[in-house]
């Protein structure tokens, strides 16, 4: 294709580019995450913390895809979310089985009760340590595994030269002193960088318009130069790579 024709199909791809839940299969033969080769698995790490009458919540919930996959009793689950797209969904999907669906954008004052949950789970969304250790019980556990503050930051620089990181501290040296300082026990931690390719680069238009919160300020007519060079890399490596940066913390609040 020529350049015309290019930015034709990333635009069209730039269009489309809407998420419904945490559901990548749109360019699933387009990239490879290696996320999955990660040295721990969080869901089996969050089951061998549940039992069956364990109050639990899911922060930041998505679509509801990994909460379901645990198997939890639903008059046990309390999901929030704070993406408007993904409450409807979960009204629709989680609401309907009897789980306690709460929209929350406020992580720092947050409407549960002091010490009403046994476990408390997050994956990829946001939390205040504070709210966390007041909401749960004692012995009571949070576990997460986050996105980390380097996380795409190759292929960030690479479309969007100079832009500046935008969660600094979100690593696990800073994040566990930071439970620690607060009261928890650190049960378990982790941190790794994992790779992620690309191999077109309308995948990678509709990546970073659906990850905006990363790429800042992206769009095709702004970044054409640079998806240009991006194409010419895919053409001649047959892939453009950034990195993933996940870490894991697994805290406990201690017994009173």
């Amino acid at each position: 294709m020529n350049e015309k024709e290019l930015k034709k199909y990333w635009k069209s791809e730039e269009n489309v580019a809407h998420m419904k839940g945490w559901d990548f299969s749109y360019i699933k033969d387009r990239f490879k995450s290696y996320e999955d080769e990660l040295s721990w698995d969080y869901k089996e790490i969050v089951k061998s913390f549940l039992t069956p009458d364990a109050k639990m919540l899911d922060i930041d919930t998505g679509g509801g895809e990994v909460l379901l996959s645990l198997s939890h009793p639903f008059d046990r689950t309390t999901v929030t979310e704070g993406y408007a797209p993904n409450v409807e969904i979960c009204e629709k999907t989680l609401g309907v089985k009897g789980i306690r669906v709460c929209e929350v954008t406020d992580y720092a004052n947050m409407p549960f009760d002091n010490q009403e949950f046994d476990v408390i789970i997050n994956r990829h969304g946001d939390y205040d340590v504070k709210e966390l250790y007041r909401i749960l019980k004692p012995d009571g556990v949070f576990i997460t595994q986050q996105v980390g503050e380097d996380n795409d930051r190759e292929l960030v620089n690479f479309l969007l030269p100079e832009s500046k990181k935008l969660y600094p501290g979100m690593n696990l040296a800073v994040q566990k002193n930071l439970f620690e300082n607060t009261g928890f026990e650190i049960l378990m931690s982790a941190e790794e960088y994992k790779p992620i390719e690309f191999y077109d680069v309308g995948a990678l238009v509709w990546f970073a318009r659906i990850i905006q919160w990363e790429f800042v300020g992206f769009s095709v007519d702004k970044c054409f130069e640079q998806l240009l060079v991006a194409q010419r890399i895919i053409e001649m490596e047959g892939c453009i790579k950034g990195r993933v940066h996940r870490y894991l913390i697994v805290a406990r609040k201690p017994k009173i």
